[in-house]
């Protein structure tokens, strides 16, 4: 199929996207420009295989890089040295009870390369808001009641697509993310959706997988029984020296 992309996208937020194949492939990815952060567009966005990613000043720009970086939800990677460090640690986990506070901290993360950040206010606002629907998750780590890590995503169906991640102790992604891929996998959801390749995913099991694959299983998954609204009281309370 021939790369037409990028399209603009109709004023109407319930409008489709052009399906994800079509997206360039210099600058990899990019599919539409324009739209709006409305529940219903994310939402059809993440269940065709796209995501918005944009800096302050661009206009809204879609995407759905070939090949796509996924965790397989069983195996995510914690080197032996970081599971010792873990054994002593009192660090606890849970979800859903701080999440504006994840997407600022994620906001604020320092990005080798980069200069700035596409958490917008804009972006911020939307996610919340879909955080509010049901939607958006976020898993956090604290030591005590302080916040020193996290991460936060959008699940549909059986499909989690992780936007961010930050650290505020050293490990505190690490700790989130390897909580939120082990839940998942107990509840049965096979893929988290890590979007673009980065040298620390690769080093926690992050895997290559072709859009032609990706995107199948995604509109399988989306489709299947998931967990609509707040996850607090199932995901319940993790200590992270159980992740040793």
């Amino acid at each position: 199929m021939s790369n037409k992309g990028p399209f603009l996208l109709d004023t109407a937020s319930d409008a489709p996207f052009p399906p994800a194949e079509l997206a360039l492939t210099d600058p990899d990815g990019l599919l539409a420009i324009g739209g709006d952060l409305s529940p219903v567009r994310l939402l059809n966005a993440y269940a065709g295989g796209i995501f918005p990613w944009f800096s302050e000043g661009q206009p809204l720009l879609w995407w759905s890089p070939d090949p796509r970086m996924v965790f397989r939800t069983d195996q995510v990677h914690l080197s032996s040295r970081f599971r010792r460090s873990l054994r002593n640690s009192d660090w606890k986990i849970r979800a859903d009870t701080a999440f504006a506070e994840v997407m600022q901290a994620c906001a604020q993360a320092p990005r080798p390369g980069q200069d700035g950040t596409w958490i917008t206010d804009a972006m911020l606002a939307a996610y919340v808001q879909l955080h509010q629907l049901g939607y958006a998750h976020s898993v956090e780590v604290f030591d005590d009641e302080e916040l020193v890590g996290g991460i936060y995503g959008v699940a549909i169906g059986q499909m989690f697509f992780g936007e961010s991640m930050f650290s505020g102790r050293s490990g505190g992604s690490k700790v989130a993310l390897a909580a939120l891929t082990r839940t998942l996998a107990d509840w049965g959801w096979p893929l988290l959706d890590a979007q673009v390749e980065n040298p620390h995913l690769l080093r926690m099991g992050a895997d290559h997988l072709p859009r032609a694959e990706f995107l199948p299983a995604v509109r399988e998954l989306v489709h299947r029984p998931g967990e609509v609204g707040c996850w607090t009281g199932r995901f319940g309370e993790l200590a992270a020296c159980a992740l040793a």
